[in-house]
């Protein structure tokens, strides 16, 4: 008879085999497209979005708006989205995806939103929730971390 395995080890391969996907899946954006997955997943909510705000594009990512600004900045100077002033008042920026930035869409493999993005999006509530209560219980054993991180994209 084979002894049942530790949980935590467990656990553990199954976090290895989450973030090996995700970095696969990443090295794989990056080698099609030659930008990151952060940069495709916000260049996939524009072409969802046409003219969203900084704020709104950080709020559909789940980052903080600097960095949201920081990541466009990066695909701004690639020529890949242009920011735009229409309004009377020439405070509020839409931001749009260039033809180019189109054409590096179209050759990222998909999920464009990330895969870990993706996957957790096709789970029911009541998972989500038990999965967010138990990720926060592991969370507090870990000691000190960094809160900070959750306002930042993986790749």
């Amino acid at each position: 008879m084979t002894p049942s395995p530790n949980p935590a080890h467990e656990a553990l391969r199954q976090f290895r085999v989450i973030f090996s996907a995700v970095r696969q899946h990443f090295q794989a954006v990056e080698k099609a497209c030659g930008v990151s997955g952060a940069q495709i997943w916000a260049m996939s909510a524009l072409r969802q979005s046409p003219g969203m705000k900084v704020s709104e594009l950080a709020q559909a990512m789940s980052i903080h708006t600097s960095t949201a600004s920081n990541l466009l900045d990066k695909i701004e100077r690639a020529g890949l989205v242009r920011r735009e002033r229409k309004h009377a008042d020439q405070r509020v920026v839409q931001l749009y995806l260039t033809e180019k930035g189109e054409q590096a869409l179209d050759k990222a493999p998909q999920p464009l939103t990330g895969m870990l993005t993706h996957a957790l999006g096709q789970l029911s509530e009541d998972t989500l929730s038990r999965l967010n209560q138990d990720l926060a219980t592991l969370i507090a054993h870990m000691g000190a971390v960094d809160y900070q991180a959750a306002q930042k994209p993986l790749s």
